[in-house]
């Protein structure tokens, strides 16, 4: 058996209901992972209002981290006991067990807490994909991140400066600016106190930036493009505030042929090899005390409505973790 979180239709955190469920055995290929920490991120709050259609009923939850319980025919490269975590495309992560193609599982070393973990997966190899493949960060670049003091936001504020660049955090209030400045951000910029494009425009001596990593979506998504220099890259990776309406092309030509990307992590790591070789150096930067994942808020998955209410209010900071 297993406690689990479903839903029967989308709309608020009230349609959140914990159950007990019978689960199976692995089959070939799979593992049954005892979960001792799950992620919480914006992306299941999409899924749970229906801006991201799920099957209903259905589950929550994209990542977690635990012990392997039970391995299926087949399964070569994780055994019991192995510490593991994963991100997956389907949803169902809010659950004290749950059967996981092996495939898809990777090994958590040590140096790394299941909390840390956990939290990491998604929010952490999305900061991965963001600095080293979608814009790969070189030293001396500046660069601008959106929603700086959330899970990614901090996480990619402390990689991006290990990296060498300056990075122009961001925030919601002077608490989470603070915030972001502790994890090494140069300067922080109050998102509705301050014109943004303006700021970072009077930071670079009216260069503009390279890059912008925009997670708020369509509130700051104009003023994102005006701080690129040109030829620069918007990188728009999320809707906190509400999808990007559509836009013509040629506002892209006239600020500077400007370059226009909607990335997700699961392309980048569709390859076992690529999602190996990405949480290799997303742990190994976490390991080495680069990055460190900020634990912000812990709920019991039995609370996993009054999370979600948290997260959507904007009252985190840093990671979420739900406890089984």
């Amino acid at each position: 058996m297993t406690y689990a979180i479903r839903i029967y239709q989308h709309g608020g955190p009230e349609v959140l209901r914990l159950e007990q469920l019978e689960i199976p055995s692995p089959g070939p290929g799979e593992v049954r992972i005892r979960q001792t920490a799950v992620g919480l991120n914006f992306i299941d709050i999409y899924d749970r209002t229906g801006l991201y259609p799920v099957a209903l009923p259905g589950g929550l939850g994209r990542e977690a981290a635990g012990v392997v319980a039970e391995v299926g025919p087949g399964v070569r490269q994780l055994r019991e006991g192995d510490r593991v975590a994963y991100v997956h495309t389907s949803t169902g992560a809010y659950a004290s067990d749950r059967v996981m193609p092996a495939e898809r599982v990777v090994k958590v070393p040590d140096g790394v807490s299941d909390d840390e973990a956990a939290a990491a997966m998604l929010k952490g190899l999305t900061a991965w994909y963001l600095l080293r493949r979608t814009y790969r960060v070189r030293k001396g670049d500046t660069v601008v991140i959106l929603a700086a003091a959330g899970g990614v936001g901090l996480i990619a504020v402390q990689w991006a400066n290990h990296l060498g660049a300056q990075v122009i955090a961001v925030t919601g209030s002077g608490e989470k600016a603070e915030l972001a400045r502790e994890h090494g951000a140069h300067h922080t910029i109050l998102l509705g106190r301050a014109d943004l494009a303006a700021r970072v425009r009077e930071i670079t001596g009216g260069k503009g930036v390279p890059v912008v990593y925009d997670s708020v979506g369509k509130d700051t998504f104009f003023a994102s493009l005006d701080c690129l220099r040109p030829l620069g890259m918007m990188v728009t990776y999320g809707n906190a505030s509400g999808p990007v309406p559509p836009i013509a092309p040629l506002e892209l030509a006239k600020r500077g042929s400007l370059f226009l990307t909607r990335p997700t992590l699961f392309h980048y790591i569709a390859r076992r090899r690529d999602l190996v070789a990405a949480a290799r150096e997303l742990f190994g930067v976490i390991a080495a005390g680069a990055v460190k994942v900020r634990i912000g808020q812990r709920f019991p998955l039995s609370d996993a409505a009054v999370a979600h209410e948290a997260l959507e209010s904007r009252r985190t900071t840093g990671s979420t973790v739900l406890t089984p």
